[in-house]
């Protein structure tokens, strides 16, 4: 029902959206409403939109390659330690992420990275969830008896890595992947902590800062209420495209 309004609303100017129905169309000034949103401020909103493709798409596939290598590690080689080490990624999923945000804004400002892409880029990377996603994967997708015909013919561990293993692992990145996307993508309250200059703002924070003048300039709400729905169109072009390996991935999960 949220997604429904804000298309209802964005059909609607500035009067309609306060003298009509929140569920029904105004006078489709979508384009209108469009062209002031991508226009307004020299184009501010393309710039935090992508932003967040940039934190969202850079962020998330680095991310989602450590976890996959780092899983398959724990999955399918024997060193010291392997289990209390993976029982402390386990416990990095039970730590809320807003409790380490001043943690990490203390670290961020000793290496002189606040307020830069880095302070965002950089977090994503750690993701103890898609850890425990990325082992369950390798176990059920990567037969060993595949790895050791593999040794067996003198392929070396990095190229075995790249050249079997990652692609049986294609459905689990693909899903840790949506996963990692997805939660950069509503990363609001650590981009909210790390930057200052608005040119570097992901679109959620910038459109928290526009509702946050609504109150004295009404006519913003136009511009939050359209800037909300292109911001989600992102999040469901991702999913209905990349669905298959969604569905293939959690299923494997699940089975295993």
């Amino acid at each position: 029902m949220p997604v429904s309004w804000l298309l209802f609303a964005a059909t609607k100017n500035h009067r309609d959206l306060f003298a009509t129905s929140g569920f029904a169309f105004g006078d489709f000034n979508l384009y209108a409403n469009l062209q002031h949103l991508f226009t307004f401020n020299d184009g501010i909103y393309l710039r935090w939109f992508g932003n967040s493709v940039l934190y969202s798409v850079v962020g998330s596939a680095a991310s989602t390659f450590l976890c996959v290598a780092t899983g398959y590690a724990f999955d399918k080689y024997d060193f010291r330690g392997k289990e209390k080490l993976f029982g402390l990624v386990l416990g990095g999923v039970l730590v809320p992420t807003t409790v380490i945000q001043l943690p990490m804004y203390l670290l961020a400002t000793e290496a002189g990275v606040v307020n830069t892409y880095w302070a965002l880029l950089l977090p994503a990377l750690v993701n103890p969830f898609g850890v425990y996603l990325a082992r369950v994967f390798s176990e059920g997708y990567v037969p060993n008896e595949v790895l050791e015909a593999a040794r067996v013919d003198g392929a070396g561990e990095l190229g075995m890595f790249a050249r079997i293993s990652l692609p049986m692992l294609a459905p689990g990145f693909m899903t840790i992947f949506l996963f990692s996307f997805t939660a950069s993508w509503n990363n609001f309250f650590g981009a909210l902590v790390m930057l200052n200059d608005d040119k570097l703002y992901p679109v959620n924070l910038g459109l928290f800062m526009w509702n946050s003048t609504t109150a004295q300039q009404p006519e913003f709400y136009s511009l939050v209420i359209t800037g909300s729905l292109v911001a989600v169109v992102p999040l469901i072009v991702a999913f209905v495209c990349l669905q298959r390996f969604w569905r293939s991935g959690l299923t494997a999960g699940a089975v295993k």
